[in-house]
């Protein structure tokens, strides 16, 4: 970022700052008061509402995603004149210009200034599209997951060493529903629920997205999930990842592949079934073999005081049924599950329980959840194993994330096909990602605290939140014979951030 731009960026935020300050502005009432308006139509200048969205194409060309894509999934024999990369970022770009389905890509490739932004004659239409995710099987949906990992390992190595320390993989399935009857695939699941069940495997320190699987609604959660977590690991060690990390909750303590991969140096922590054996190895544990459970409080400069439970309130008041956690405390002990050769410590949780109806005690009773670790007592204390059997819930925002950008959705009429889908469209959640990503951290100690913070900021921003403030700002698209300029026409504090995005973005990468 010159000089030049710097001082308008400051002397625009200086403006803004004083218009809505409320003890220097203008004061008057009502506020909003409707003018005459007159439309016209430009006769020459051509402007998108999505002026952020140079920055994502000044992203693929660095990271030359196209390469990647072509080359993994070529499914096509003839570039007539769309090629893979074309038909995946048409999907992925859609969504991170506002769109929320196929449907929508009608409106893009109506707009001139659109195409003009991405560069593009013209674009697919729906049924194009639609067409393109019904080429697929799953081995050629697996290439393409690859290739785009290849991508990502460019990513990853713009990234300081200590991002290397440990990779946190989580896998997880979740419900995409439909309502229709004629989809191929579709299963009902446990709460009545149509739909299809994707597997959906995550990097936890980023929220990126490795792997992602299809499958009828009705499969269980962890069905194939053995093979995506190898998948995964292979791909960490590729990257240079020095420890690695599996989580997930009960439905994916498969115990026939602990062993293997504790033997191949993969750390674990999954949650472990509550079976009557446990139940009772745990029952039967002496009292002081337990040690109080104390949760970590959010710590905050200023606390502030507690609010009602109105829920409370209102159970107490008809007399329902209420129950109460009175205490929480842990213990460890060796366990062998069936299917290993080895034991392997399982840190138990117990939780005691008062069942209320109004304010009368009705009984008492406990409630036990356990996890199963081959992580030593001297590297991860059974307090730290707990603490990762709760953040493992992230990846329950990670994928309402990918639901909110309408990635996890159904629009086409079989598995496979819908399966290509999900993955094509969870490109602009990984390219959202990736942009805060590739901010370095460097210079002076007030500009690495700054770039720190908005590339956290980016990379852990929703998706809603990352359209309205990064991408949906209106630009003039000015094309000439070697660049598109964007000429972003309104300001607001964000704009400091996408400059920022774009012009690290820009520097070179390392190799």
């Amino acid at each position: 970022m010159n000089d030049k731009v710097r001082q308008q960026l400051l002397k625009r935020n200086r403006k803004l700052r004083a218009r809505i300050d409320k003890r220097k502005g203008i004061f008057r009432s009502p506020m909003i008061r409707p003018s005459a308006t007159k439309v016209e139509l430009a006769e020459k200048q051509q402007a998108v509402h999505c002026g952020g969205i140079g920055v994502i194409m000044q992203m693929i060309k660095q990271l030359d995603l196209r390469k990647h894509i072509n080359a993994a999934a070529p499914v096509f024999k003839v570039h007539a004149p769309y090629d893979e990369a074309d038909h995946v970022f048409n999907i992925a770009l859609n969504l991170l210009a506002g769109g929320t389905c196929l449907g929508h890509l009608e409106l893009r490739r109506n707009d001139e200034a659109y195409l003009d932004a991405l560069g593009a004659e013209r674009i697919p239409d729906p049924t194009t599209a639609g067409d393109f995710c019904r080429r697929f099987s799953s081995v050629g949906l697996l290439q393409w997951m690859q290739g785009v990992n290849r991508a990502r390992r460019t990513v990853w190595k713009q990234q300081p060493d200590d991002f290397f320390d440990q990779a946190t993989i989580e896998a997880d399935g979740t419900m995409v529903e439909t309502y229709g009857e004629k989809k191929q695939g579709i299963g009902m699941n446990h709460e009545g629920k149509w739909g299809y069940h994707p597997l959906v495997v995550t990097l936890a320190e980023t929220q990126e997205l490795l792997y992602l699987a299809n499958r009828s609604g009705n499969r269980p959660s962890h069905e194939h999930s053995a093979f995506y977590f190898d998948l995964a690991i292979e791909e960490c060690r590729k990257a240079g990842f020095r420890k690695i990390l599996l989580r997930g909750d009960t439905d994916f303590s498969l115990t026939e592949n602990l062993d293997r991969w504790d033997d191949d140096n993969v750390q674990f922590v999954f949650g472990f079934d509550a079976n009557k054996k446990l139940t009772g190895i745990a029952d039967s544990l002496k009292e002081n073999a337990w040690t109080p459970l104390r949760r970590d409080k959010p710590s905050s400069d200023k606390p502030r005081a507690r609010r009602p439970n109105y829920k409370e309130q209102f159970v107490e008041q008809k007399g329902y049924e209420n129950q109460k956690l009175r205490a929480e405390s842990y213990a460890e002990f060796e366990y062998r599950p069936t299917k290993c050769k080895r034991t392997y410590r399982m840190i138990a949780v117990r939780k005691e329980i008062d069942v209320m109806s109004g304010q009368q005690l009705l009984f008492e009773k406990e409630r036990y959840f356990f996890y199963i670790t081959n992580e030593s007592e001297s590297e991860q204390p059974s307090r730290q194993i707990i603490r990762h059997g709760n953040r493992r819930c992230n990846q329950e925002n990670t994928i309402s994330q990918l639901k909110a950008c309408h990635a996890l959705a159904a629009p086409l009429d079989n598995l496979e096909s819908n399966g290509a889908y999900m993955m094509f469209a969870s490109l602009a959640w990984t390219l959202k990602i990736w942009s805060g990503m590739m901010i370095r951290v460097k210079g002076n100690p007030a500009q690495r605290e700054k770039r720190k913070a908005v590339r956290k900021r980016v990379i852990w921003m929703e998706f809603a939140t990352y359209l309205n403030s990064l991408m949906q700002i209106p630009a003039q698209i000015i094309r000439s014979s070697r660049q598109t300029t964007f000429r972003l026409l309104s300001y607001r504090p964000s704009v400091d951030c996408l400059l920022m995005l774009h012009d690290h973005i820009r520097l070179p990468l390392r190799q």
